[in-house]
């Protein structure tokens, strides 16, 4: 299904990051795919985070380029220091 502008809202803008939230009407695996945001292009910025809502589940995107008008996104993951941290709580 094609990316819809409509459907990305921003949730929070501070010191050029962006936080936006994005309504899937696809499965969750197509809005995490490579480019699906490309649209937005111009909007985002390497280091915003996409929260994603989709009818199967949802997601934390870091957005990792925006190069060539190609946005490209990886799921958030715990760093190794926050995983020890949460072992020691």
């Amino acid at each position: 299904m094609a990316f819809a502008i409509r459907n990305l809202s921003v949730l929070a803008y501070a010191c050029g990051h962006t936080q936006w939230h994005f309504k899937s009407p696809a499965p969750l695996a197509e809005a995490m795919t490579q480019g699906h945001f490309n649209a937005a292009s111009d909007m985002m910025a390497m280091g915003d985070v996409v929260f994603v809502s989709a009818p199967d589940g949802g997601a934390m995107l870091y957005v990792t380029s925006t190069a060539a008008g190609v946005v490209s996104v990886q799921p958030m993951v715990a760093t190794p220091a926050l995983q020890q941290m949460a072992k020691a709580a």
